[in-house]
């Protein structure tokens, strides 16, 4: 659907006013963008002084989100290892008693080898989770770059067209 004028847009958002475009919106509204006629979107656009503001608070909302979670990710990881050393430390404890069968020996050697596997599995799947989180992240700010450059891009477009006599000299 292409939007032609800005009635539609608001209808479309929910809001009978500008003023009403919350950050929220205002993301909803930017992914609308590609649909819209040009001059309907600088003409909008133009109504929100606070645009680009709102295109940087996105993108530290967005770094920040990311600082906390690799936080907290660090955090699980360590008590993750460490778990793990205090099980291999206590089965190399066990390992180590004099009067065990062969049989117990055998059992508990394949207990660190587990521990082992277990470990080298719970790494790789926080390396994947952490490259999904980086992937969405990255699209994430990509986003917001775009939409300043839709803003920036669609406003020197405007004033070229406005301006057709400014052309270099020779």
């Amino acid at each position: 659907m292409k939007y032609k004028n800005e009635t539609e847009i608001m209808r479309e958002l929910g809001i009978d006013s500008w003023r009403h475009l919350s950050k929220d919106k205002m993301i909803r509204f930017a992914a609308m963008m590609p649909n819209m006629d040009t001059e309907v979107a600088l003409k909008i656009v133009e109504q929100f002084p606070a645009f680009k503001e709102f295109a940087k608070d996105a993108v530290d909302t967005m770094e920040k989100a990311y600082e906390a979670t690799l936080s907290v990710n660090k955090q699980s990881q360590e008590h993750v290892h460490q778990a793990f050393r205090e099980i291999r430390q206590i089965l190399r404890e066990e390992l180590n008693k004099e009067n065990l069968s062969q049989e117990e020996r055998r059992y508990i050697i394949q207990g660190i080898q587990e521990t082992g596997r277990m470990h080298l599995q719970t790494d790789a799947t926080n390396k994947q989770f952490l490259d999904g989180l980086f992937k969405k992240v990255v699209i994430g700010v990509g986003s917001a770059l775009a939409l300043g450059v839709v803003f920036v891009g669609g406003k020197m477009m405007a004033q070229s067209n406005e301006d057709p006599d400014d052309s270099l000299e020779s």
